[in-house]
């Protein structure tokens, strides 16, 4: 079992730790490159390759895509009454509990740890999540509601196209998954690099509540995602992509969007590697629990 878990969180942990190097070093970055490559092209043709292209039951992607929505709307309402009850601003604090780090951590793992099937399901749940945030999140961000953004948005695009493909169960021509396989390849390496090189960046504040709310965000998903999965009665893959997606720790995203809109960007940049480190030691144990139960 060490082993497996081993071979699972080393290739991320290493990943994760080059870009925090590359940083260190002082060696050249351009993160707006970097960032506009991921949402423009990788992460959209690793959506639609994932969904269309692979050999997973449709009925299976609908329902994590479901189970998503429903998470999230749980976390929403749980994390919107913690907040409340500590006096702590919902529109700084409720996005980084919401959503978790589904694409740069969550991807990565759900691959290693469940092949091809963990994969597509991950990319599920993650297509959701990037539609709820740049929905949603930007509204009780800017606290205004406006779909301009999530329009604006190619991943949303290709996973409309994908859902529509799936479900009217049209043939994709070979060059076209080819393509699309070939350039979602670079998404999940240049993620985990970018996420390390990100943290390397980050300063720590409010130590005391950060740490507070990164094991809220840790352990509230844990258990919403671990009950969800009781309760919808999933099993083997779809389970653990469930329960390890909704245990990640906060999205990079949360802290580019409190910078956007001022909204505490210091202490959401500590959340994301507080939350992140912490999750260097709830990670194996939570995919030693799943893997033994799935």
């Amino acid at each position: 079992m060490l082993a497996e878990l081993f071979g699972i969180v080393a290739p991320i942990y290493i990943a994760i730790g080059l870009g925090w190097g590359w940083r260190r070093f002082g060696r050249p970055w351009n993160t707006e490159l970097v960032t506009e490559l991921i949402m423009t092209i990788g992460a959209p043709c690793l959506v639609f390759s994932s969904l269309v292209g692979m050999e997973v039951d449709r009925a299976a992607l609908s329902q994590m895509a479901l189970a998503a929505f429903a998470a999230f709307a749980i976390l929403a309402v749980l994390a919107a009454v913690i907040l409340k009850l500590a006096g702590l601003p919902v529109q700084s604090f409720l996005s980084p509990i919401v959503f978790p780090n589904a694409g740069n951590m969550g991807l990565p793992v759900a691959f290693f740890a469940f092949g091809d099937e963990g994969l597509a399901l991950g990319v599920a749940f993650y297509a959701v999540a990037a539609f709820s945030q740049y929905s949603v999140g930007i509204w009780v961000w800017s606290g205004r509601v406006s779909g301009v953004e999530l329009l604006r948005t190619p991943l949303f695009w290709s996973a409309i196209v994908a859902a529509v493909v799936v479900a009217a169960e049209w043939p994709v021509p070979d060059w076209i998954l080819r393509t699309t396989e070939l350039l979602g390849g670079f998404t999940i390496p240049l993620m985990q690099i970018s996420l390390g090189f990100s943290l390397g960046g980050f300063e720590l504040a409010g130590l005391k509540r950060s740490t507070a709310l990164s094991l809220l965000r840790l352990g509230l998903g844990l258990a919403v995602g671990w009950g969800l999965a009781e309760l919808l009665g999933f099993q083997g893959a779809a389970r653990g992509v469930l329960i390890l997606q909704c245990s990640m720790p906060v999205a990079v995203l949360n802290y580019l969007l409190a910078s956007k809109y001022q909204r505490h960007p210091t202490e959401v940049a500590s959340l994301v590697v507080l939350s992140t480190l912490l999750s260097l030691v709830t990670l194996p144990l939570i995919l030693a629990a799943v893997l033994s139960s799935s």
